[in-house]
């Protein structure tokens, strides 16, 4: 039997290190939520204005980004950020810029621009 060379040994892979407390503490989009955005990410699309999309979740804020093309700046990004909710509330869309076109309580008045954006694109 040969030797092993040194710092040969196996080790078990640790894994997850995510903790109960850790999985409750990231926000993230609720069903109807996630099925709105998606429903009209869907129509933008099929429109022609959109082709990816990107979704990211953190502790503080869960966010969708739609673009034109994959590696451009988002042309629209809309975010859910709980702690805001008592305040100017928790959704907030913003432009292709980063400007503010948005804020609200609820989901459906704050994509109202994207949904007249839509109008104006499939009627025109």
């Amino acid at each position: 039997m040969r030797p092993r060379p040194a710092g040969a040994d196996i080790v078990a892979f640790p894994g997850p290190r995510f903790t109960q407390q850790a999985r409750l503490a990231q926000v993230g989009f609720e069903r109807f939520e996630l099925m709105r955005i998606l429903d009209l990410y869907g129509r933008m699309v099929s429109a022609g204005e959109w082709r990816d999309y990107a979704m990211d979740f953190t502790r503080d804020y869960a966010a969708f980004a739609a673009f034109r093309r994959t590696a451009e700046v988002p042309q629209m990004r809309l975010e859910k950020r709980p702690a805001l909710r008592a305040r100017q509330g928790m959704w907030a869309l913003f432009g292709e810029h980063g400007q503010v076109l948005k804020r609200g309580h609820e989901l459906a008045n704050v994509l109202a621009p994207m949904e007249r954006r839509l109008l104006k694109v499939v009627s025109g």
